[in-house]
């Protein structure tokens, strides 16, 4: 593995750099055995690659999961209350239809006539069709839900991948050397760092089209708070 030339005392053996002083030189024609002292470098060099690259990787992943967790709970409580919108209000309806009916006695206790009542907007014969904002609005903020939820399955996806990467095999030198550019192997043919730099592009999508959802919803309640949004 490729790394960079620090400046080396020589002699010093404490020096975790100078592989020549830090383990003994192999014996004659032993240059590649099981405990060899190139594995035992490679092994070194690796894990301080290894340990950088988790440990930020983790970070970014750990910010992004405690978002995510936090931003599906609150997309959340929206739509389960706008999803009511998109079938019939069936307590609105009964409640409608029980006015129209005291309307009705009232006109013949009167003795006016029936026909002059203006009849329920509300009928449970029509077939029931959501309004178009209804409609964008769910359509809207159920896809940013879903993309945040997304974002927190590949993320606790990602943390796996992490935590088994790093996690040390057993047997010699080299077995150790192998499996690590195995898995180093596999980590890059997966594009794990890329996967990982698209969370948070899949979060703020998930936001962006989260508050396009909001200015819809407000903009019949209250239109200057929706510009203001």
């Amino acid at each position: 593995m490729k790394r960079s030339n620090p400046t080396v005392k020589k002699g010093n053996v404490s020096d975790t750099y100078d592989y020549e002083q830090k383990y003994p030189e192999d014996a004659p024609y032993e240059e590649a055995a099981p405990a060899a002292r190139v594995w035992k470098t490679y092994e070194d060099e690796s894990r301080k690659h290894d340990v950088n690259m988790v440990e930020e990787s983790r970070d970014n992943v750990d910010v992004l999961l405690v978002f995510a967790g936090l931003f599906s709970a609150v997309v959340t409580t929206f739509v389960v209350q706008t999803s009511q919108s998109l079938q019939p209000d069936y307590a609105a309806m009964s409640a409608s239809l029980l006015y129209e009916s005291v309307l009705v006695q009232r006109a013949i206790a009167n003795g006016s006539p029936v026909v002059s009542i203006t009849p329920s907007p509300l009928n449970p014969t029509i077939a029931f069709v959501p309004a178009t904002t209804d409609v964008w609005v769910n359509g809207l903020w159920f896809t940013s839900l879903f993309l945040s939820l997304t974002t927190a399955l590949v993320a606790v996806l990602v943390k796996q991948w992490l935590h088994h990467y790093v996690a040390l095999p057993s047997g010699t030198p080299r077995d150790r050397s192998f499996i690590r550019q195995f898995r180093y192997s596999g980590f890059e043919k997966w594009h794990v760092q890329v996967i990982i730099g698209l969370l948070p592009v899949l979060m703020h999508l998930a936001l962006a089209i989260f508050l396009s959802g909001l200015v819809i919803f407000l903009q019949p309640l209250q239109a200057a708070l929706s510009w203001i949004i």
